[in-house]
């Protein structure tokens, strides 16, 4: 609705899923927690988590919808990623090996696929095999869970290891994995969060018209978005 309104107003046409994911002004915006109306960033904690955060890019939009959830808010995920990103220092890895694994989260497990990842770079394990340790995790598979374990800290002493650290880096991934989320599904999102911020910051007119139009009837939003308007 609001591309077709930008398109009668100012007489051109946008793609949304053409924009520069890059936008200084999109990013001023996301910065400055004046998402009300932008998909997924609405609510008050997420804009005051976002503003903490300061999002310079699309990878850390990603990362701030897998963090803004009970489980990685509750384990103090948001804070470590946060304080990785401001203070470089205070970034440490389990291993330098796993460095390339948790180098664009700063250090923090956030998504399922770095489980799946670090299964493979120091368990040795398959493509398949990571999945299935994914999976295993993901359900509390306690009896799966167990065998993988096995399987994995005997890969990591064949790719020469210390057992002890195969041992430990196991447990900290299935502690971490009812906090996982999926990555996939957050950049998903994420895409839509960035497009819509985009829209809000460039054609505000054009979009806060066309969520009023969208909600029309729905008193609550219509009275929040007349606000934001205004």
């Amino acid at each position: 609705k609001c591309v077709k309104l930008i398109e009668k107003y100012h007489d051109k046409k946008i793609d949304p899923e053409s924009i520069p994911l890059d936008d200084e002004d999109t990013y001023k915006l996301l910065k400055a927690g004046k998402t009300v109306g932008v998909f997924q960033l609405e609510s008050e904690g997420m804009r005051e988590l976002m503003m903490r955060l300061k999002p310079d890019t699309f990878e850390e939009i990603i990362a701030l919808i897998a963090l803004y959830r009970p489980g990685p808010l509750k384990s103090g995920m948001d804070t470590d990623f946060i304080k990785g990103k401001f203070d470089p220092e205070s970034i440490s890895y389990p291993h330098e090996d796993l460095k390339v694994v948790l180098n664009s989260t700063y250090g923090v497990f956030i998504y399922q696929e770095q489980v799946m990842k670090i299964a493979q770079v120091i368990g040795g394990f398959s493509m398949a095999k990571a999945d299935e340790l994914r999976k295993a995790m993901g359900k509390k598979k306690r009896d799966k869970m167990d065998a993988l374990k096995e399987e994995f800290i005997k890969g990591a002493i064949e790719q020469k290891y210390n057992k002890n650290f195969a041992d430990d880096l196991y447990d900290d991934m299935a502690n971490f994995a009812e906090y996982g989320f999926n990555k996939s599904h957050s950049a998903a999102y994420a895409v839509i969060t960035y497009i819509t911020a985009y829209l809000k910051t460039h054609y505000p007119t054009e979009y806060m018209c066309a969520l009023l139009s969208v909600f029309k009837g729905k008193i609550d939003n219509i009275t929040k978005y007349l606000k934001e308007s205004r």
